[in-house]
């Protein structure tokens, strides 16, 4: 039998009843929020010099936002790719909002691809293909890739490999995985740790908020960011089991004790009801709200660049 995965809470995903009220009913009945497909999300010509190398042991990480949970990390030597969906659309017909923050064709010499999970706008086969690096996925992941094109490493929540001198964790998440008709569950989702010698960083890739952050952050003290996803929540009553608001995740950067928020999984691609460019809006209220200092908050155009390293 194939291999099945739960969340921490023995939660998995939604009902076929509940997907259904949420793609189908309530549209049809006009009660799902309406708003544009397209909205300005800022945008600017990244470093390419900077770029083709990455930083030295000691020189702490470089944190390129490509879009959406697309991350170009590079630290002690290695530039790794995280969740690459660096094409014009997902899924055939969903088309970016915004252009990558760094093409294909531009990119560096790719070390490994880090895929969170198996959903089209998070694992897109073409880039990763295209990229032609090692992959570092979660358990069952192998069976999407032709046997033999790619080396391919899985990990168990909690489970570790090495690039270079670089330490790659897989860590929970609170989500669901599907690609197919049958194969619900049956690959595991997470999201990643990546150490070096003067840097530790995060990216939770598709997660509601859940308990776990705070093990995360037991586990990985003082990481110097977390690159966290705000965006994908309405309907609320629907996307809450598998998508943060930007209320929950400012929570989540206080469980995991980061020292840098940085916001991701918003403005690319429109996957929910909410206006593409409201997330970083209520953010910034949040953020507010709770009288955090404003220096560790991080809100990248797409294609900018943050160094971090240990304090």
């Amino acid at each position: 039998m194939p291999l099945r995965f739960k969340n921490l809470d023995g939660s998995g995903p939604q009902p076929f009843s509940t997907v259904f009220k949420w793609a189908v009913g309530d549209k049809l009945a006009g009660k799902r929020r309406k708003s544009p497909d397209n909205a300005p999300v800022r945008r600017v010509e990244p470093d390419l010099a900077a770029l083709a190398t990455p930083p030295a042991p000691g020189e702490g990480a470089r944190l390129t936002w490509l879009g959406h949970a697309s991350w170009l990390v590079q630290l002690d030597g290695v530039s790794l790719l995280i969740d690459p969906v660096l094409r014009d659309t997902i899924t055939g017909f969903i088309r970016r909002n915004v252009e990558p923050g760094v093409t294909m064709e531009k990119l560096p010499p790719i070390t490994a691809t880090l895929v969170s999970h198996n959903h089209f706008d998070h694992l897109d086969m073409p880039t990763v293909r295209q990229v032609g690096a090692p992959v570092i996925t979660g358990l069952g992941m192998a069976r999407y890739f032709p046997r033999g094109a790619l080396p391919i490493s899985e990990l168990d929540w909690w489970g570790s490999t090495k690039v270079g001198a670089v330490t790659v964790h897989f860590v929970p998440a609170q989500h669901w995985s599907r690609r197919g008709l049958k194969d619900v569950n049956e690959t595991l989702w997470g999201g990643f740790v990546v150490e070096g010698s003067s840097a530790r960083v995060y990216h939770s890739g598709d997660t509601a908020y859940f308990e776990g952050f705070k093990e995360i952050g037991r586990r990985f003290p003082g990481m110097d960011a977390a690159m966290l996803p705000i965006g994908a929540y309405d309907p609320e009553w629907f996307m809450k089991k598998q998508h943060m608001n930007p209320e929950q995740a400012v929570q989540a950067y206080e469980d995991l004790g980061a020292r840098r928020f940085l916001a991701m999984h918003w403005g690319t691609f429109k996957l929910t009801d909410e206006p593409l460019d409201e997330p970083p809006l209520r953010l910034d209220a949040e953020w507010n709200r709770r009288a955090l200092p404003r220096e560790p908050l991080h809100v990248l155009a797409v294609g900018e660049s943050l160094t971090v390293r240990n304090a």
